[in-house]
């Protein structure tokens, strides 16, 4: 496959369901309501971003709704996810509550933000917000293996994304390896660590061999591992910086000395320690 084509087909990941997400996006966790989380939004779909992450319990769905009806951009060209928060009973109300704050009729991608109360309990009416039209795709977040085949065993309508800590320092390989035997789509939240992992000597030695940045060294190892990322950043210059992973591949020794960063044993566990 030529470069230019296989650098095209990086950009979206093809769910189990037949639907498929652009393998980045911007998250908007720990952004208030207002007009930092809508100027964030409105730069990201400005520089091209076309899927926007957020959740019930960020409590800004509002102000990503109104940056999106604000941009110009069609609606059908952006791919929007929510979260249920499992502290709630009904998904599919919820689900329908999120819609209002956002103002759409649909979002791409529900998915039960913590297993919370167990992995199946909520699932079916994640599915019945699925039958009802709330969400087109449906899927988990911080599952682990066990929890993960826990509700594939119950479903009518399988999870297509795992979305999960996962960073070059967070390389949770059996984690990755079960979601790709199940069809499931791995999304890295967290990439960045926050920031920690932007001053880690071997990720800024190999940017600067790269000439790129560490973030666009640490989000183009997430692409490399063949998962969905979604950074978070509230600065246009660095949503711009974050969007550049597309014109450039790592060497197999730089993703080797990468992988060797994993401080989680290659774990199965979506994470570490609970806070739920």
């Amino acid at each position: 496959m030529p470069q230019t084509d296989a650098i095209r087909d990086e950009r979206v990941r093809a769910l189990a369901d037949g639907s498929a997400m652009p393998t980045l996006g911007l998250g908007v966790w720990q952004v208030p309501n207002g007009d930092e989380c809508e100027n964030a939004v409105r730069w990201a779909l400005e520089l091209g971003y076309r899927h926007i992450d957020t959740a019930q319990a960020y409590g800004n769905e509002e102000s990503v709704g109104r940056a999106l009806r604000d941009s110009g951009v069609p609606r059908e060209e952006v791919f929007l996810t929510t979260k249920f928060y499992p502290a709630r009973d009904d998904p599919a109300a919820e689900a329908e509550l999120s819609l209002r704050r956002l103002g759409v009729d649909q979002v791409d991608l529900y998915i039960i933000h913590w297993p919370q109360r167990g992995p199946t309990w909520a699932w079916p009416g994640m599915e019945e917000a699925q039958r009802r039209g709330y969400a087109r795709s449906i899927g988990v977040s911080n599952f682990r293996v066990d929890e993960l085949e826990q509700v594939i065993a119950v479903a009518d309508s399988a999870p297509v994304v795992n979305q999960v800590q996962f960073s070059p320092f967070e390389y949770r390989r059996a984690l990755l390896q079960a979601c790709v035997e199940r069809h499931v789509v791995l999304e890295a939240y967290s990439p960045l660590g926050t920031g920690r992992h932007l001053s880690h000597r071997t990720v800024t030695e190999i940017a600067q061999r790269v000439g790129r940045t560490p973030a666009q060294v640490l989000l183009r190892w997430c692409v490399q591992r063949g998962t969905v990322v979604i950074p978070k950043s509230t600065h246009r210059e660095r949503i711009e910086e974050n969007g550049q992973i597309f014109d450039f591949a790592l060497s197999d020794a730089d993703m080797a000395s990468l992988d060797r960063l994993d401080r989680t044993g290659g774990t199965n566990k979506a994470r570490e320690r609970k806070w739920w």
